[in-house]
């Protein structure tokens, strides 16, 4: 040590002590992203692989690398194939959403039906099957990507009229809530009077991965992706606003901004995923709370990882709904409900006891 310097007892240690909780964390972050990501590249084979009609791993290896033109060839390239695809892209959208809209709301029992945007989705669907005789699934997207869009903007210009001219998380809620029984109170009466346009609603409203081909995902892809980058932007705003407004406008953050690009966002995800498989419920709802338990409450970790979950959730749902009811499936808005509210019960009452 040189001469005439004063090394303080503890100094060392301490900094050493503070130092390796952050590289544990940061280690613990990135472990559970790869582990994650290896699990998603396990389940997009295992929905390529598995489904209604069985199909030996050979025949499955030689569709994806060296098809031939068999009927397997065709079953994988052109229908499970395209069926993941959406999954992942509808999955991730949903745990996206559900962390911005939980990060935005502070409110961890929101979903992105809180904004409106599944009821919206759904009126504007019913209007199209009775009004102008939509029949096709082309046409309910962009039905419901439509009616989508005007409950998120319904929602936030009521929200920002009730916060004074600033949407707040309470507003929103309020204003979410109000305009959901309205449009669910509208879509009742023109099913009820109308059976044919209730047939025709209850395909689109149960929340499936069927039937949609590849020109369905091209169709919302573009709406996703922008969703996903404003999403993902938005992460050092979201952690500024976690410690209040106050401390966010002070350090330089505008609040009114950061909420009217976190609806954009959560209407582009949410939109799109409900108007290419109707709604989908649990994935947005519960994907946070299971990766908040690794990535902590950093938004530039917990969003990524939301994304992630929520394409490995999705798409395990779908394979379990083809599995078990062979020769036909289940669809995957109901393994999710089936699956989903037990174990988010059980989610619940776990926090509750270690807040104990």
């Amino acid at each position: 040590m040189a001469a005439g310097t004063t090394q303080v007892p503890g100094a060392g240690s301490a900094a050493t002590g503070r130092a390796r909780p952050r590289r544990s964390l940061r280690t613990r972050r990135l472990t559970g992203l790869g582990l994650l990501v290896a699990l998603l590249v396990l389940v997009v084979f295992a929905s390529i692989a598995l489904g209604t009609k069985v199909i030996p791993f050979a025949h499955v290896w030689s569709a994806l690398w060296a098809p031939t033109g068999t009927e397997d060839d065709i079953v994988i390239r052109s229908l499970r194939i395209p069926r993941t695809i959406l999954g992942v892209a509808v999955g991730a959208a949903l745990g996206l959403a559900g962390a911005l809209i939980q990060g935005h709301t502070r409110n961890p029992l929101a979903d992105p039906g809180l904004l409106g945007v599944n009821m919206g989705a759904a009126f504007f669907v019913v209007v199209g099957i009775y009004v102008f005789g939509v029949t096709t699934l082309f046409g309910y997207v962009w039905f419901a990507f439509a009616g989508a869009m005007v409950a998120s903007a319904a929602v936030f210009a009521l929200g920002a009229a009730s916060g004074r001219g600033s949407p707040t998380p309470v507003t929103l809620a309020l204003a979410g809530a109000a305009l959901t029984f309205l449009l669910s109170g509208l879509v009742s009466a023109i099913i009820l009077i109308d059976t044919d346009t209730l047939d025709a609603y209850r395909f689109w409203n149960v929340g499936s991965l069927a039937g949609r081909d590849a020109s369905i995902a091209g169709q919302v892809a573009p709406f996703l992706v922008l969703g996903a980058l404003i999403g993902l932007a938005s992460a050092p705003a979201l952690n500024a606003l976690s410690l209040g407004e106050d401390v966010a406008r002070s350090l330089g953050q505008s609040v009114r901004r950061t909420r009217f690009l976190g609806v954009v966002a959560i209407t582009l995800l949410a939109g799109g995923a409900t108007a290419a498989c109707g709604p989908i419920g649990f994935v947005g709802l519960v994907v946070p709370h299971v990766v908040r338990a690794f990535t902590g409450p950093d938004y530039r970790w917990l969003l990524p990882a939301s994304g992630l979950m929520g394409a490995v959730l999705l798409l395990m749902a779908d394979i379990v709904g083809r599995l078990v009811a062979r020769p036909g499936e289940l669809q995957v808005g109901i393994v999710l409900a089936l699956i989903g509210a037990p174990f988010f019960i059980a989610l619940v009452r776990r926090r509750r006891m270690m807040a104990i």
